[in-house]
């Protein structure tokens, strides 16, 4: 068990777009059926409990890198499209935003009593992460959305967060039945969001005596403390800028997918055929899928998938999403039917980035690249929350 570090994560109130939920949704049961087939049902809780893995997956379903947001939305587009299918995956999803939230204890029961689960012990262990959270830590943050997402082995993991007023930040956190041996003594996997200063921490396994104090009605008061741990800081700013992405992995992506082909690599033939735009977003689509847990730190890189709704770091390439999600479904049908060379050579792909690293030395284009990318975006049908990109005026006179 472990309390792991903290991070800002700025409030943002728009919506995600029909047109943007529908392939999040897609891609989201593309990445979670992959990682059933490769690395089994657990692995997705264990995933989902690592909140840089998860701001990773979220970049890269397009949403605001670094956003309050990518909590619900990414959450709500996996149990939109994986519980269709939980029978299959053993995976199964409850709860939401709001009054979603409630919903959670009777949905816990029905899927208990379907798969032969206590489901009454589920939902105590729902109703105790979010207490611990809204209560036991008093730091300012009031939760207001909770999901409990449950795999028919046992496991379970939980991805909540609070929301604080005075600040204008949300904290997110998150929880794994793997590694909880007690709900008052560290049970996180993960806090996430803004230090605002000390805070009355009474799940820390340093506050037992204080905890026992306190049933004892004793007149000494508890703690105060709150120990130092690593920190993910996501800024204020809605551009991505260099200082937020590992240059040295970004740059080997783009090289790849711009300076080599497909056909020049013996080990991606069967992905050729793949223009560099696609090859781009499916090199980091096969990085969230295969990627190890230390190459998650900077989740804005993942962001060069497939944009941003708000337009940063471009606008998201529709075009490019839908032909990702096809490769992966058809991979991933393909590997069904007994034939997985396709699912393969997507996963050599990661390795293959990797290895172009070793060598790769960063250079000054990052700002260059973006615009690139946004002066290119029309052709790949670029959309935003404000509607579709338009080309450059030159460009619109030559079409007609």
């Amino acid at each position: 068990m472990k309390r792991s570090g903290s991070a800002d994560l700025p409030l943002h109130y728009g919506h995600v777009p029909v047109w943007l939920a529908e392939r999040m949704a897609k891609l989201g049961l593309a990445v979670v059926e992959n990682i059933v087939m490769d690395y089994g049902k657990d692995e997705v809780l264990r995933r989902l409990s690592d909140p840089f893995w998860f701001q990773s997956l979220g970049a890269v379903m397009g949403m605001d890198w670094h956003s309050s947001g990518i909590t619900t939305s990414v959450m709500g587009a996996l149990k939109h499209s994986v519980n269709p299918h939980s029978k299959e995956l053993g995976i199964y999803i409850c709860g939401g935003k709001g009054k979603y939230s409630k919903q959670t204890p009777d949905e816990l029961l029905k899927i208990g009593e379907t798969i032969g689960l206590d489901g009454h012990h589920l939902v105590k262990c729902s109703k105790l992460s979010a207490k611990v959270d809204n209560t036991a830590i008093q730091d300012g943050f009031q939760l207001y959305t909770h999901n409990f997402i449950l795999s028919s082995s046992g496991q379970w993991a939980v991805v909540q967060q609070g929301m604080s007023d005075k600040t204008s930040t949300a904290r997110r956190y998150h929880w794994h039945s793997e590694t909880l041996t007690s709900f008052v003594d560290d049970p996180h996997t993960f806090i996430y969001g803004q230090n605002i200063g000390n805070i009355l921490n009474m799940a820390d396994k340093q506050a037992d005596g204080s905890r026992k104090s306190v049933m004892l009605i004793a007149g000494e008061n508890p703690d105060q403390m709150l120990k130092e741990i690593s920190k993910l800081v996501m800024p204020a700013h809605h551009d991505v800028r260099a200082k937020d992405v590992d240059l040295k992995r970004l740059g080997a992506v783009l090289w790849l997918a711009q300076e080599k082909q497909p056909k020049d690599f013996e080990d991606l033939l069967l992905l050729q055929g793949l223009g560099p735009r696609t090859l781009q977003s499916l090199a980091l689509v096969s990085e969230v899928i295969h990627g190890a847990p230390s190459r998650f730190k900077d989740p804005a890189r993942f962001s060069f998938a497939h944009g941003g709704k708000d337009g940063h770091p471009f606008p998201v390439p529709v075009k490019v999403y839908n032909e990702t999600i096809g490769i992966l479904q058809n991979a991933i049908h393909k590997a069904k039917l007994g034939n997985s060379e396709k699912n393969e050579a997507i996963k050599r792909l990661t390795q293959i980035t990797q290895r172009a690293e070793e060598n790769f030395i960063p250079n000054a284009n990052f700002d260059k690249v973006i615009e690139q990318e946004r002066e290119n975006s029309w052709k790949y049908g670029g959309r935003t929350v404000m509607g579709k990109v338009q080309p450059p005026v030159q460009q619109q006179l030559t079409l007609f």
